[in-house]
């Protein structure tokens, strides 16, 4: 036995700066420690204590409310506890972010060391404003509707996201017509369905870079596509756009409902990215177009091939340069299953697109109510508005439809 163990100090769990967020305290992976009796009454945890990170991103606080028994902390959370009762620990823990990530008001409370760093001494000279306290509840029980609303919203994403995966395995390992399956090279298939590689059903070609240094090449209103913009499953338009000459000069444009996947770049560390185009638009060298040779739509091909990503990242090298690539072979010859009949093509494609929809939808919301919470953070902590001059019932009324 150590020496800890044979004098009282007994494992502990405890928060590092990494379980603390902008209002929120993450416990799916919290560490232990022994620590002697002292140690544990010393750095325990009560119900309404604010922590603040010392590290990292410094200043991000958030208020412990009793999740767990017998938490600590480490060194670099600071453990802040009120001294009387007209101190509302949420509302600071929400000024603290404003004042932290909008209001700029607080730059040079960090250490200038390599590892920016919010000493003890630092954060105790902080001025901080002193609202009555029936103003701090409100601010903080407004703001914590608002992020219990963006919580459900995030919650309605990952539900939504997770039914698209089990639709698309069963889609794909079942078809719409019932019929029986049969085993294949790449799993269960729908019987009467073909495997077939992409270089069978598709044109592949390559993309390229007009010249950043001719200005005019840039000012066209051609969409051109690049790793950054394929985080959809259909893309409407690009953020970069070219003209024709920088096109035709440095570039290629791909029809209507091609796929274009991404080939090289440290986007194919984490996922597949890739991507249907609704209409035409130029790409570059980083990404392959797949143009459907007309046996299967563009919709469904960008399904089929993102249905067995697993299958395709598994292809993915490191170049000489340290960045990640997907060679042109292994691509050519990467095999999805292909349903003979049109309108099961069709009833596919349909299907996923009405949850990708429901995907978007999901998205919009949380990101309305993700910029609602900024301005309302912002506004408040100014005294620009107060919350009596609030109508929060559409807030209200979304909390009861998600739920």
């Amino acid at each position: 036995m150590s020496s800890k163990v044979r004098t009282g100090a007994q494992p502990t769990p405890f928060l590092r700066t990494s379980n603390v967020f902008w209002d929120r305290i993450d416990l799916s992976k919290v560490d232990e420690m022994p620590m002697q009796p002292w140690e544990r009454e010393d750095k325990s945890l009560r119900p309404g204590d604010l922590l603040v990170c010392e590290g990292g991103e410094i200043g991000r606080a958030a208020v412990w409310e009793g999740q767990a028994e017998g938490v600590s902390f480490q060194n670099h959370v600071h453990r802040l506890r009120r001294k009387s009762d007209d101190v509302d620990p949420g509302f600071y823990a929400y000024f603290l972010q404003s004042a932290f990530t909008q209001l700029g008001i607080y730059e040079g409370a960090g250490n200038k060391t390599t590892i920016p760093n919010l000493s003890r001494s630092n954060l105790a000279a902080l001025d901080v404003p002193k609202p009555d306290f029936d103003e701090q509840r409100n601010i903080r029980l407004v703001l914590k509707r608002v992020r219990r609303t963006m919580d459900l919203a995030d919650n309605m994403v990952r539900v939504a996201d997770e039914l698209k995966r089990a639709a698309m395995h069963e889609l794909f390992a079942r078809g719409l017509r019932g019929e029986p399956q049969k085993d294949s090279e790449i799993g269960p298939i729908p019987e009467s369905w073909e495997i077939k590689t992409l270089l069978e059903i598709c044109t592949i070609s390559s993309g390229g870079t007009p010249r950043k240094s001719v200005a005019e090449y840039w000012n066209g209103d051609i969409p051109w596509v690049s790793g950054k913009d394929l985080k959809k499953p259909t893309l409407d338009d690009a953020i970069d756009h070219i003209s024709e000459d920088g096109a035709a000069v440095g570039s290629k444009i791909a029809p209507s409902d091609t796929v274009l996947i991404l080939v090289r770049g440290m986007g194919l560390a984490k996922d597949l990215p890739i991507s249907r185009i609704s209409r035409p638009m130029a790409f570059n060298q980083d990404l392959k177009a797949l143009i459907s040779k007309g046996e299967v739509t563009g919709a469904f091909l960008r399904s089929a091939i993102y249905n067995r990503k697993d299958a395709l990242l598994s292809r993915i090298v490191p170049s000489a340069h340290g960045t990640m690539t997907l060679n042109l072979d292994d691509l050519e010859s990467f095999k999805i299953g292909c349903p003979t009949d049109p309108d099961e093509i069709s009833g596919i494609t349909a299907t996923i697109d009405a949850i990708d929809a429901k995907i978007d939808l999901h998205k919009r919301k949380k990101a309305v109510l993700e910029e609602l919470f900024r301005s309302l953070l912002h506004r408040l902590m100014t005294g620009e508005i107060r919350v009596a001059d609030l109508n929060l019932t559409a807030l209200e009324a979304n909390q009861q439809v998600a739920a």
